[in-house]
């Protein structure tokens, strides 16, 4: 299910990169501290499934010639008009290997706070972790449907609940915060006070 065949590429002739396009492939590199860096093609479709099925950080297999090398999608470039993958970085792992990555914050539910007529402000949208391949969550998600207004959820807060990754951003960040929503009235006294 999470086994990619690739193939490994020799042509890097402008007129190559257009074929494999056309043919629904896209370009790649695999590397790492057991392998030989290699350029290698992939099936765009065959790997938008994987990615589905194991998460965008999770462990994946490439098959290259018959042998099988467990990867991780280390880096992509985007079309950002076409929003089409253009090329992939893919590093060679294994379940002892630490890896330092990105992971999204994820918001679960509806606050009280926000009921109450409060605003969520989220203020990172990913943290940075390191943790072994096998460890890194596909996101980290913080449940707000409890909390009320005035309630912050720092970076520290989030540690004692993570003890198989490390999170590297600095304790005080700020991650969310639930706040007052500003009256008519306020937004006039700043507008005012500002002019």
């Amino acid at each position: 299910m999470n086994t990619l065949v690739v193939q490994e590429r020799k042509d890097f002739k402008k007129g190559s990169l257009r074929k494999l396009k056309n043919n629904g492939e896209i370009p790649a590199v695999v590397y790492g501290r057991e392998i030989n860096t290699k350029s290698i093609s992939i099936k765009n479709a065959d790997l938008l499934k994987v990615i589905k099925a194991v998460g965008r950080n999770g462990i994946m297999t490439l098959n290259l010639d018959g042998k099988s090398t467990n990867v991780i999608l280390r880096d992509y470039q985007n079309d950002p008009v076409k929003k089409e993958i253009l090329h992939i970085d893919f590093l060679q792992v294994n379940q002892h290997t630490e890896i330092d990555t990105k992971v999204s914050v994820i918001l679960k539910g509806t606050s009280n706070g926000e009921k109450a007529g409060g605003i969520v402000k989220q203020f990172l949208h990913e943290l940075n972790i390191t943790a072994k391949a096998n460890d890194i969550p596909d996101n980290i998600e913080i449940d707000i449907t409890d909390f009320e207004i005035g309630r912050t959820v720092r970076v520290a807060d989030l540690k004692k609940d993570y003890n198989n990754i490390t999170i590297n951003n600095e304790n005080e960040e700020t991650i969310i915060m639930i706040d007052y929503m500003k009256t008519t009235e306020e937004e006039e006294d700043i507008s005012a006070a500002e002019v």
